[in-house]
């Protein structure tokens, strides 16, 4: 009883410094959330104009993480949408919607009147209902410089038969948050944690909200028992049954001095488990202690669900923080969790032997020896194991390390097995075809098939942000895919210590790009343009002479449920926002 007391103390505890701090968040945030505000009416100005679908063949999307990747409810499609790219200077969001035909291996770019703003690191959840819909709800907006976040807490869903986005505004929704994570339980939307985060403050969520999908009602879940610490990012997936979810992992992070932060990696697992009729339901927390070959503690892990409501762990990045230093290794390892047993087991493919790989981050890896070349293999059967390293050179002269654990205490039969696979010229190859180390990876599974897209992995300070594609039979678990090919070292990285000449250079390029817009715009159609900014006008002369155009348009924008102090506020953005560009 004591020791069940002071863990009931310590969750209570946690509850309430998260409560506080929601209050310290909400109040620095609003001034820097209010011109993000006018950049998103911006954007949802310009999609405004968009008055029909258009469905176009394309490449495979951009470099991108923290998207999501869906499983299409009825056809032979995956479905992208959103994400984030940092090229090192300047941080990019997208609300661009993507389809992939599993059979005919094609992507289209759909275009969609009144889509959701642009984010990322949301929640997007699959129903079959209404000739199947994607329901999206949250995510975060970020300045182009990284520094000032707008979480979203909006609520959206995609009508796949008619290609249409809908608003859903109804009240009592969870507040503004990312890395929270959404799921379908019977006939309801289940969303657990995430957080919120402003220039100089930040929050963790351990709270349960509810929609119902008959009703269309948010309802905030109070489970008994003591259940997971505020976190982002954890593992959350449906029971086969549709009892309950299961919660594992994430990320938090606190305060330890004034601008010193200290991260934790959650390795923990709880069950949220439905009791009593529909009408009736209660709601209870217990914790969970799996057992097998667990996932060693990481964030930013890929999660899916498989065949037989296996849940799916992919990759992610295993942290080690010193004061304000931070380095860890980037895995590419496969963990499924079988729910019914409550165990863990890794996920070989049966025509190889190797064990994970990891990449390092956080220092730059010093070229020694011999260099080996990419398609290089080495292997040994000895008593214990044995690190195999590989080296990248990047054009800048980077040198990426790779790093192969091959386990030793093998059987002598396994030995054999290992010097035939040696002579087979075909087993080299096979072994080396399989996602690089990363984080953030988008993952879905489509009839039995798990499919990868993207994410990213650093070197050093600089970040690789990944837009290759994979895909692995689930079943016969023999070999990945390559459906996207992508060569890392291709993509373009500005250091924040590039000349201002540069810097000169983006902005005319920018510049020039908008004229060409506002050129084409013109051309195609007639539309109303933003009044002008006069000779010698002040900014504050032109806010005072334009501001019942500029709060019109932002409260076609807000739409009219939106106080009219906000709506005003964000007007006057707007605003100087334009006077500024022009």
């Amino acid at each position: 009883m004591g020791k069940n007391g002071k863990k009931e103390k310590k969750v209570k505890g946690a509850e309430k410094t998260a409560a506080k701090m929601e209050k310290k968040v909400s109040k620095r945030s609003k001034r820097g959330e209010e011109d993000l505000e006018a950049l998103i009416a911006e954007f949802q100005s310009l999609d405004a104009k968009k008055t029909q679908v258009v469905e176009m063949p394309c490449p495979p999307p951009s470099p991108r993480l923290n998207a999501s990747l869906s499983a299409h409810p009825d056809k032979e499609e995956l479905i992208l949408f959103g994400g984030e790219f940092f090229n090192g200077k300047k941080t990019y969001l997208y609300n661009d919607l993507f389809f992939y035909n599993i059979k005919k291996n094609n992507w289209v770019k759909c275009d969609i009147p009144n889509p959701p703003p642009p984010r990322c690191a949301h929640q997007a959840v699959v129903v079959p209902q209404g000739g199947g819909q994607l329901w999206v709800f949250g995510g975060e907006f970020a300045s182009p410089d990284g520094n000032t976040f707008y979480h979203y807490k909006d609520l959206w869903v995609l009508h796949l038969a008619t290609n249409t986005w809908e608003n859903i505004k109804v009240p009592g929704a969870p507040s503004g948050r990312s890395g929270h994570r959404m799921v379908l339980s019977k006939r309801q939307l289940l969303l657990f944690g995430g957080f919120h985060e402003s220039a100089r403050d930040f929050v963790y969520y351990n709270d349960v909200y509810c929609f119902s999908l008959d009703s269309f009602s948010w309802s905030r879940l109070l489970p008994s028992g003591s259940g997971p610490l505020p976190r982002s990012a954890c593992q959350m997936t449906s029971t086969p049954d549709a009892s309950g979810v299961i919660i594992y992992g994430g990320y938090s992070k606190l305060k330890t001095k004034k601008d010193l932060e200290k991260g934790t990696i959650h390795s923990d697992m709880f069950l949220l488990k439905r009791e009593g009729k529909d009408d009736q339901e209660k709601w209870s927390w217990s914790r969970l202690s799996p057992s097998g070959s667990k996932p060693p503690p990481r964030s930013g892990f890929s999660l899916a669900v498989g065949p037989g409501g296996r849940a799916l762990l992919f990759g992610g990045v295993c942290d080690e923080e010193e004061d304000e230093t931070l380095e860890g290794d980037f895995c590419n390892d496969l963990y499924l969790y079988d729910i019914g047993k409550n165990r863990w087991f890794p996920a070989q493919l049966r025509s190889t032997k190797t064990d994970t790989k990891k990449s390092r981050r956080g220092k730059k890896s010093v070229a020694g020896g011999q260099e080996q070349e990419e398609g290089e293999s080495t292997a040994a059967a000895t008593e214990g194991p044995i690190e195999v390293v590989k080296e990248i050179v990047t054009e800048d002269g980077t040198v990426m390390t790779i790093k192969e654990v091959i386990q030793g205490v093998r059987t002598e039969e396994e030995k054999e097995e290992d010097d035939v696979d040696e002579d087979i010229e075909g087993s080299a190859s096979a072994s080396l075809i399989e996602p690089c180390p990363r984080s953030s990876t988008m993952a879905t599974v489509r009839q039995g098939k798990l499919f990868l897209y993207g994410g990213m992995f650093e070197v050093g300070d600089r970040q690789f942000t990944l837009n290759d594609f994979y895909c692995l039979d689930l079943h016969k678990m023999d070999q990945w895919d390559i459906l996207v090919h992508m060569d890392p070292n291709t993509q373009e990285w500005l250091e924040e210590s590039d000349s201002e000449g540069d810097d000169k250079e983006e902005e005319e390029e920018a510049k020039k790009d908008d004229d060409e817009s506002e050129v084409e715009s013109v051309d195609n159609e007639k539309e109303e343009e933003h009044p002008s900014v006069n000779g010698g006008e002040s900014v504050t002369d032109y806010q005072t002479r334009t501001m019942e155009y500029w709060v019109a348009l932002a409260r076609a924008n807000m739409g009219p449920d939106i106080k009219d102090k906000k709506v005003t506020k964000v007007g006057i953005a707007m605003a100087k926002v334009f006077y500024e560009d022009q």
